[in-house]
């Protein structure tokens, strides 16, 4: 079991007791409130302590989501999903190295130390007040955990352009792979970010709006304080004990998934000479490090095992095989120091002090985005990015045989795309290229391409028209640009299907079944909405058309603008008028009539807690006039189709509006409600909050907590 003992193996030793008698010695130094909403307001004496109590009460609201993140990134899914998730298990433990982790927890400061250990005692505490509670898998959380999950963002095989097949291609032998084998998650990945300097908002303050785009319920809101000056509101990862997006009484932080190239596949040449693995790498021979890998698994009820040789080079694991030639991974993919900037951050005080933090250049997946008390915004794109030979292109796999291809340093946070204070008086990212942050062309300056892959896409050019209109920016103002119902991906879209129908004859069959459905487009003002029927048909038709199996031309990839307008240009006028009949037909078909209202179709549902989305056509349901982000919508709506209707999966998760004057004012919203009891009123009391963007005051200041307070209580004393 690791380090320390499990004490649920060993409930009678004295120990055991030694170690309960501390937990309850450290919850009498917190206190959670939770307020009328149901956040949880966590004050400890010392950080530790606030920890301890964060944990408590991630564990009180889905103790199940706490425990499925480490037994994902322990890669042991397979003990209680059984074989199928035995590659994506393999791939875990390659990427995660708990020996690595182990060995960091022991190099930690005495003070990080004690927020580990604190981690591990809430959940501890929790599992002990609650033995109704079974967990899946793990009855010992082992204070080094975090130590494995230290971004909160993706896994390095997404930069480094790792595929699932090259997995299989390599051990897919030793792993047999089902027809329905599990792949990682390809959750929802996106985000909005926009900070406004004073020069534009209309009391002076700075305004930081937070708008992630993820799977629902990815997250849980939360407010932790202590004594030893942490006082951080904002959404927190299962299982991990930072704000990943917030802010503090003196600055705010949001996140946005960067495609900074952060890591690297190398092709490496393998030697087998009698029997024994090498690979060429300047010349010479070098041994490939072998591994074996103990993986468990259930089958029939039954915990079985499966041993798997796995290997490496000096760049990394080897994870995969392609074009016949085996893949290694370089990466920073977990480290102390990305753990450590991940809390040290939510304790900044200044720009200066953000600054210092972000300098550990430890964080390998997002770009950030800052606001502060003192007027200050700014943006930096990536964090940690290797420096390369100028020759090399990183977005395919390097020659593994050549010192030529190593990684020279790591750029330092001066030398990162970023900017600060622009003269613009705003900065939004949305997953988008950073030379726009501001505005087209903010950034002039030539960077290696790694550095900035990504191309424009319709809600940074729709923030950029929006934000750069306002000169009196309100919370309420920002909040009603960032929950804009309109739709920009229609301005390429409609005008070529538009153009089509005006060019038929009177006679063709397709005029007269598709002028009326025509008209209603023509007279559409592009904003999805519940009672809107060309929203209906308008989104259906561009489903049909971006789902086509269009050949994208590589340079333009990147680019979901010019992506869209290549495959409008790239259908015929009568495919894309029979794309059109096609919706109008099947419409007909299910409902008996086309003109569906948006909402009829597009629902918001929670009727269970569990883990993967569940529907039920009997429960209560709300109508939805929000769209996909891949519409250009910068309010994200992800769907999947269940019954003849859409129901919400993924999108805006947390999202809040800080407004840093004088004193802290912020509203925020999350997806359905805080808690995860269907019983429980704050089950959905956000829902229509949340759909229509009307988002709630945040109690920052302990006098409006406690006014608010529901419910005042000691962990373990609930």
């Amino acid at each position: 079991m690791g380090l320390w003992t499990c004490f649920a193996c060993s409930s009678s030793s004295q120990n055991n007791k030694q170690e309960i008698a501390h937990y309850k010695q450290q919850a009498q130094r917190v206190i959670i409130i939770r307020d009328d909403w149901g956040i949880p307001h966590i004050y400890g004496k010392t950080d530790a302590d606030a920890v301890f109590g964060l944990m408590y009460a991630q564990c009180e609201e889905s103790f199940e989501r706490v425990e499925r993140n480490y037994i994902e990134k322990l890669g042991r899914l397979s003990e209680i999903e059984g074989e199928n998730y035995l590659l994506q298990d393999l791939q875990m433990q390659m990427l995660y190295d708990t020996a690595a982790a182990i060995e960091d927890f022991k190099k930690c400061p005495q003070w990080f130390r004690d927020l580990l250990q604190s981690y591990s005692n809430g959940i501890h505490y929790y599992l002990y007040k609650h033995p109704e509670i079974k967990p899946a898998l793990l009855t010992r959380f082992e204070p080094w955990y975090p130590l494995l999950f230290t971004d909160g963002a993706y896994v390095a095989t997404q930069t480094g352009g790792l595929q699932f097949t090259d997995m299989k291609a390599l051990y897919g032998k030793e792993i047999t792979i089902q027809p329905n084998s599990a792949e990682p998650n390809s959750a929802a990945v996106g985000s909005n970010g926009f900070a406004i300097a004073p020069t534009r908002t209309a009391d002076k303050s700075t305004l930081l709006y937070i708008n992630p785009h993820v799977s629902f319920y990815f997250r849980t809101e939360i407010h932790m304080s202590s004594e030893e000056g942490l006082n951080a509101y904002g959404a927190v990862t299962w299982g991990q004990f930072f704000v990943f997006q917030g802010f503090n009484e003196h600055c705010g932080w949001m996140h946005t998934s960067t495609a900074v190239d952060a890591s690297d596949l190398y092709e490496e040449k393998i030697i087998d000479k009698n029997g024994r693995m090498y690979y060429e790498y300047d010349g010479s021979l070098r041994p490939v490090t072998n591994k074996t890998l103990k993986l468990y698994y259930t089958n029939n009820g039954q915990r079985k095992n499966k041993f798997v040789t796995t290997f490496a080079t000096h760049h990394g694991p080897i994870l995969g095989m392609r074009n016949g030639k085996w893949l290694s991974l370089k990466a920073n993919n977990r480290s102390l120091n990305g753990l450590l900037q991940s809390w040290q951050r939510t304790k900044a005080k200044n720009l200066e002090e953000f600054v210092k933090v972000l300098d550990l250049r430890s964080n390998a997946s997002t770009n950030t985005i800052y606001a502060d008390a003192q007027g200050n915004i700014a943006y930096w794109h990536g964090n940690f990015i290797p420096v390369r030979d100028a020759s090399i292109d990183p977005a395919y796999p390097l020659d593994g045989t050549s010192a030529k291809t190593e990684w020279k340093s790591i750029y330092n946070i001066s030398d990162l795309i970023h900017v600060i204070n622009p003269s613009q008086g705003f900065i939004q990212n949305c997953n988008s290229t950073p030379f726009s942050v501001s505005g087209l062309n903010t950034i002039q300056k030539k960077y290696p391409a790694y550095m900035a892959p990504e191309g424009e896409n319709f809600r940074s050019l729709y923030a950029i028209s929006e934000l750069s209109k306002q000169k009196q920016f309100t919370p309420e103002k920002l909040i009603d640009v960032g929950y804009s119902h309109y739709l920009p991906a229609f301005d390429t879209l409609l005008p070529p299907l538009l153009n089509d129908f005006d060019t038929l004859a009177a006679d063709n069959p397709h005029y007269a079944q598709l002028k009326e459905p025509i008209d209603s487009l023509r007279r559409w003002n592009k904003q999805s909405s519940v009672t809107s029927v060309a929203s209906t048909v308008g989104i259906l038709w561009a489903y049909t058309i971006l789902s086509q199996n269009i050949s994208i031309p590589h340079d333009i990839e990147n680019d979901q603008t010019k992506v869209v307008s290549w495959m409008v240009r790239n259908t015929s006028s009568l495919n894309r008028l029979q794309a059109l009949a096609g919706i109008i037909n099947e419409l007909k078909k299910v409902y008996n009539t086309w003109k569906i209202p948006w909402g009829e179709i597009n629902r918001f549902q929670r009727s269970s807690p569990s883990l993967q989305p569940q529907f039920e056509n009997n429960k209560q349901e709300f109508p939805v006039g929000l769209a996909s982000a891949g519409l250009g919508s910068l309010p994200s709506f992800e769907t999947v189709w269940h019954h003849g209707k859409q129901y919400g999966v993924a999108g805006n998760s947390f999202v809040a509006v800080v407004s840093f004057g004088a004193k802290i004012k912020a509203k925020s919203i999350s997806t359905g409600g805080q808690s995860f009891s269907p019983s429980s009123k704050h089950f959905t009391d956000q829902v229509e909050e949340f759909i229509d963007g009307k988002l709630k005051d945040v109690y920052f200041y302990k006098e409006d907590v406690a006014a608010h307070a529901e419910k005042i209580y000691r962990p373990g004393e609930e």
